[in-house]
């Protein structure tokens, strides 16, 4: 039981909880964005990043200290905290970065662990392998072994109150993924990054993304905190909370501030791209384009920077207040619109709707078909679950219409697309009090057949009759063939 991490509440695979970092006596409320602090170049200072955007948490790499002569001197002798001037908890990295892309770094996991404790980290990390995806298997296997070993090594470094990372790798094998998410559950490790997804994102893979983040949720233990390393792009933070993602990183704010680029939910502009700002963000309150493109190379970016990073933390916010609400993956099926492969990633979030309806609140407020989509989430699988446990009459009639029934049946059902059966004692419990569009689409018609096949599964002996108006052929296949139907619509 890992007891500095307590869920509060829960919508899909997404959760607002606590974490306790004991070494900074602070509390972070999750899910939680870190932005990244270069130690050689801050556009935004960290006291700002606390004080006027409210961030608790940051990250810096400890390596590019470790290697820089007076910045190592200056940690060692100062703090992190004191020469950061940032009041909330201080997580770094290990050089894992810098050894993707250079293929070679001077320090081992106890050195820059060792290093990272006495600098005043919060968080630390151990130097694992960030294998990138699509590698052969064997290099995958490999280089997770080494990882495993690492985080061996990592339980035996004396860091005092500092907690530790477990870095989850296996490139896009979801079973190595699993593996390594399993074998880092199992440490007394803290924290758990998934890692190396940053080349996924970066070429709009967000399936593979979500397949990633799927494996490693199976093999970790609900009480883990999860960090997606380098998902730094607002419009893509709500699908990542829904698959359980609790964390982080981001240096997008900077990198892309410095490149005259403004983020926004929907995806990225170019600053030379826009007549009008469509936020309300102090900067873009105080200056049209025009402004912000007369301003100084330096002076422009520091405002896009704080831009980018209002822009981020307001999606954070909206996120949890979503996942209060129990409307985040309505909120995701809005982002879901704004990219073909943000698409993709949310009907790859739906593959996983059994491993979602383990975490997914029982009731909420409104559950609102937007697409169809909708006819995937936990909720329909719940509900199709639910009634294999039903007690049944004899005979049953089962109608899109009147619910009042016919007189030669024990009873009446509606059907409620896209769930199916609904009994009467049921009727007005969550989720079967939906929104639905009056014009129900073929894929709402699909699942409420699946449910009405459910239902005859486990009723093997049941007379049953289903009322429908002008279900498609792809619905009507897919309820059993000994199940009489009715077209109340007139036409069979």
């Amino acid at each position: 039981m890992r007891e500095h991490f307590e869920l509060r509440d829960t919508d899909a695979g997404g959760r607002i909880g606590e974490l306790h970092v004991p070494r900074a006596d602070v509390t972070v409320e999750t899910p939680a964005l870190l932005p990244v602090i270069n130690p050689n170049l801050q556009s935004i200072s960290p006291r700002r990043l606390a004080d006027e955007f409210g961030a608790e948490i940051l990250i810096t790499n400890s390596y590019i200290i470790h290697k820089t002569d007076d910045l190592r001197e200056r940690a060692l002798e100062d703090g992190l905290h004191e020469i950061l001037d940032f009041p909330g908890a201080i997580m770094t990295d290990s050089g894992s970065f810098q050894l993707s892309e250079y293929g070679e770094i001077s320090v081992t996991t106890e050195e820059i662990l060792e290093f990272q404790r006495d600098i005043g980290a919060d968080i630390g990390t151990p130097v694992d392998i960030p294998t990138p995806p699509d590698v052969p298997r064997e290099q995958a296997t490999e280089e997770l072994e080494t990882t495993k070993e690492r985080l061996e090594i990592a339980e035996t470094v004396d860091v005092g109150e500092m907690l530790i990372n477990a870095p989850v790798q296996g490139s896009t094998y979801p079973d190595l993924r699993e593996d390594a998410a399993r074998h880092a559950d199992a440490t007394d490790l803290d924290v758990f990054p998934v890692g190396a997804v940053v080349p996924l994102m970066n070429d709009y893979r967000y399936d593979d993304m979500i397949d990633v983040v799927a494996a490693a949720k199976r093999g970790l233990g609900a009480n883990a905190p999860v960090h997606l390393f380098g998902a730094g792009h607002p419009m893509m933070f709500a699908l990542a909370v829904a698959m359980g993602c609790d964390l982080f990183d981001s240096a997008a704010y900077a990198l892309y501030a410095r490149d005259d680029r403004y983020l926004t939910v929907r995806g990225t502009r170019h600053l030379e791209d826009l007549e009008y700002l469509p936020c309300s963000c102090p900067v873009c309150t105080d200056h049209s384009p025009d402004d912000l493109r007369a301003l100084s190379d330096d002076d422009r970016e520091l405002e896009l920077s704080a831009h980018n990073l209002h822009v981020t933390f307001e999606e954070i916010r909206r996120i949890k207040q979503a996942i209060r609400s129990g409307t985040l993956l309505e909120l995701v099926e809005q982002r879901a619109r704004a990219h073909p492969t943000m698409l993709d990633g949310y009907r790859t979030l739906l593959d996983h709707a059994d491993q979602l309806e383990r975490s997914d609140p029982v009731s909420k407020g409104a559950f609102f078909y937007t697409s169809h989509e909708s006819a995937r989430r936990p909720e329909v699988l719940r509900h199709h679950r639910r009634l294999e446990r039903l007690s049944v009459p004899d005979s049953l009639f089962l109608t899109e219409g009147d619910s009042s029934g016919r007189d030669r049946y024990d009873d009446t059902w509606r059907i409620v697309p896209p769930f199916g059966p609904v009994p009467n004692a049921l009727s007005r419990s969550y989720p079967l009090t939906a929104e639905v569009p009056a014009r129900t689409d073929t894929a709402a018609l699909e699942a409420a057949a699946r449910g009405v096949a459910h239902l005859l599964e486990a009723n093997p002996d049941l007379d049953c009759t289903l009322g429908h108006y002008d279900w498609p052929v792809s619905a009507l296949e897919i309820v059993p063939d000994r199940l009489e139907t009715v077209n109340l619509g007139g036409e069979e």
